[in-house]
């Protein structure tokens, strides 16, 4: 099959399926993004502990930017006198940006939601700040990025019934906004959250109205947000039936190598996840042999690497017994190792399971990856 190309419009093709799961390519002016696909994140302009060439070459098409965390340092505005997002963080490809409603909720002092917005307090400082639907579209584009989230109201898992339907309905309303204001932008894509929280009629009626606004594609928001796994995968099961095949969908802020696994099996194309650079800063590496936690006093003299077979150097090149040692001294080299190690495998998970839909053994290639760390995981506790 041919390379897909950059494209000067918004596109997507599905190049081949294994029953939910498929593999195809978005394609827009900045590049080529091949699905199923992981962004590794950069809140603040930086994947923490990484250097944007260090992500691109470890297979990352997609980058993903905060809104929130964004517009509070160094601010909108000057972000765009800059020359926008891509030229400040020296990342050439395409970006996508949150909407900031997330952060807004969560980490955000003394706000308040009305129908028109929220007011709110920055963590930072403390200063006053407004987000409507309109101006967060309006944040993201001075930052520059190529696909846009609309503002949505996130509601932390379990809530009441009431509450989600609200929030979902007022996540709705606030789409028809940031449709109108984001309009008609060639070469960049706003896509529509899908909210209802862990009740399935909610979820089926916020997709089938996103839907009819007709957007260039599809997240499916407010998971992962401390409800069971099941319950994850039970939403997306509900809702992937009412997107458009021939349109991208977007799981927010998911997951653990399994978590991406069991969401690709069931029709998902892209994820984000603070989870494999959070982890590395705090001595976790994810490998094919599972979890690996460096603090752990059974690695002080283990001369092994974290995977001889793997093409990351900090994965294959520096001893257990060397990332253990820089993990207990909190040394910087370790958190940065651990990261690019997590990254990398995240990046090879990704790859691995496009190359197995497009062979039509995708299930096969599922449970050998979940099979390997299983056994590693008998292994670690038989004191191997």
């Amino acid at each position: 099959m041919t390379e897909p190309q950059a494209t000067p419009d918004f596109r997507f093709a599905v190049h081949g399926t294994d029953g939910r799961a498929r593999t195809g390519a978005i394609t827009m002016p900045r590049g080529v993004v091949r699905t199923p696909a992981f962004m590794p994140v950069g809140t603040a302009a930086t994947v923490k502990a990484m250097y944007a060439d260090q992500v691109r070459d470890l297979g990352a098409d997609i980058v993903l930017g905060n809104t929130y965390h964004l517009m509070l340092r160094p601010g909108a505005e000057r972000m765009a006198r800059l020359g926008g997002l891509h030229r400040f963080m020296r990342w050439d490809g395409p970006i996508l940006t949150d909407s900031g409603g997330f952060q807004v909720m969560s980490l955000s002092a003394l706000r308040k939601l009305d129908e028109d917005g929220v007011t709110f307090r920055s963590h930072i400082d403390g200063t006053a700040h407004r987000m409507s639907p309109e101006r967060s579209i309006e944040i993201q584009g001075l930052l520059g990025s190529d696909i846009q989230m609309q503002l949505d109201e996130c509601v932390r898992l379990p809530a009441p019934p009431e509450a989600i339907e609200k929030a979902m309905r007022l996540s709705l309303r606030w789409a028809e906004r940031c449709r109108v204001a984001f309009g008609e932008q060639a070469g960049k894509a706003m896509f529509g959250i899908v909210q209802g929280g862990d009740i399935p009629e909610l979820r089926v009626s916020s997709a089938r109205a996103l839907v009819d606004l007709d957007l260039k594609g599809y997240a499916i928001g407010g998971l992962a947000v401390g409800e069971p796994q099941a319950v994850m995968l039970a939403m997306i099961e509900t809702v992937e039936p009412h997107l458009p095949a021939h349109k991208p969908r977007y799981l927010m802020g998911v997951g653990t190598p399994d978590d991406l696994l069991r969401s690709v099996e069931r029709g998902v194309d892209m994820f984000d996840c603070v989870m494999p650079t959070r982890a590395g800063r705090h001595g976790l590496a994810y490998t094919r042999h599972g979890r690996i936690n460096l603090r752990n006093a059974r690695h002080a003299e283990d001369t092994r690497p974290l995977d001889e077979a793997s093409a990351c150097p900090a994965t294959r090149d520096y001893s257990r017994a060397y990332l253990h040692h820089l993990v207990r001294s909190d040394e910087i080299l370790g958190m940065m190792l651990l990261t690019w190690n997590n990254l990398a495998y995240y990046q090879d998970l990704m790859a691995g399971m496009r190359t197995a839909i497009r062979a039509g053994r995708f299930l096969a290639f599922a449970e050998e990856t979940r099979a390997g760390w299983e056994r590693a995981e008998v292994a670690a506790k038989a004191g191997a």
